[in-house]
């Protein structure tokens, strides 16, 4: 299995944060069963106040090639670069396989 992890920091000046990352949330976690390969999604928003991101997107993939194709695949770019793009500042991403 691959993972694949990213952490987002949200604007600043986003009229209401929390809605957004619910927005995001909502619309990542809804491509399970909609791509070949991805066999989950969560996204994780509730956060001790210490943490220095906002949105944490915790995703595993069958294979190195599934992950590949989720990148590409248009139901993915349409939320990465409408809804996620236009509400963050930072975008850390770590990818391992899972042994």
């Amino acid at each position: 299995m691959i993972k694949h992890m990213i952490i987002w920091k949200l604007k600043e000046d986003l009229e209401d944060p929390s809605k957004r990352a619910l927005e995001i949330k909502n619309a990542l976690e809804g491509l399970v069963g909609k791509i070949d390969g991805l066999v989950e999604m969560r996204i994780l928003t509730d956060k001790f106040p210490v943490s220095t991101g906002d949105i944490l997107m915790d995703s595993t993939f069958e294979s190195a090639k599934a992950l590949e194709n989720y990148q590409s695949h248009p139901l993915h770019v349409e939320i990465a670069t409408g809804l996620v793009r236009s509400s963050v500042d930072t975008r850390l991403s770590f990818d391992y396989e899972e042994k």
